[in-house]
């Protein structure tokens, strides 16, 4: 793990996806294998964003800028601190994207050269949309499955920006196998 560690310092990796696609669960097991600190967005999101999703209403752009700032500046904090972090968060659009690079204290707008790194997890809906309707069903989020059609519709993947993809439905630790492969 040494020689993993040294090749690690200062890197965010950012596992994103729709909601149900598993990005706390891998997240959370990356980063242990990569002993390092686990950020959960939902978890930074203020009490009126989660009140709105509870009721079936989308975030707009003025609910999510705010949070992403946020996001932004805790992933900063670990980068200017020579650390690594993964963060778990939708990161559905390119411009949302852009907020995170922007951790990266050296990042030009636009150039994708980032020490931010985003890997999407990646899976058909019907399969995000079962995982979605077994959550609600146990009542372990907040995120009601009929806002599943409006993340996917937000969901912008452009090729320049050398987003990673690896398959959502293996097995969680064939996915961290998977995105452990294609970051190192």
């Amino acid at each position: 793990m040494d020689a993993m560690d040294s090749n690690l310092k200062g890197m965010a990796v950012v596992i994103m996806g729709v909601c149900g696609s598993g990005k706390s669960t891998i997240g959370n097991m990356l980063a242990k294998v990569l002993n390092c600190s686990f950020l959960d967005a939902d978890d930074f999101h203020p009490e009126s964003n989660k009140d709105k999703m509870k009721r079936g209403i989308a975030l707009s752009d003025k609910d999510r800028i705010p949070w992403l700032e946020t996001l932004r500046n805790a992933l900063r904090e670990h980068l200017l601190s020579n650390n690594t972090v993964v963060l778990g968060c939708s990161a559905l659009q390119k411009n949302y994207r852009e907020i995170l690079r922007s951790a990266d204290p050296n990042y030009e707008h636009g150039s994708f050269e980032s020490m931010v790194k985003f890997v999407l997890l990646d899976a058909r809906a019907e399969v995000i949309a079962a995982r979605l309707e077994k959550r609600a069903a146990e009542g372990n989020h907040f995120m009601p499955p009929n806002l599943l059609q409006s993340q996917l519709d937000s969901l912008q993947l452009d090729p320049s920006e050398g987003i990673l993809k690896v398959d959502a439905t293996q097995s969680p630790d064939d996915t961290v196998n998977g995105i452990q492969a294609l970051i190192f």
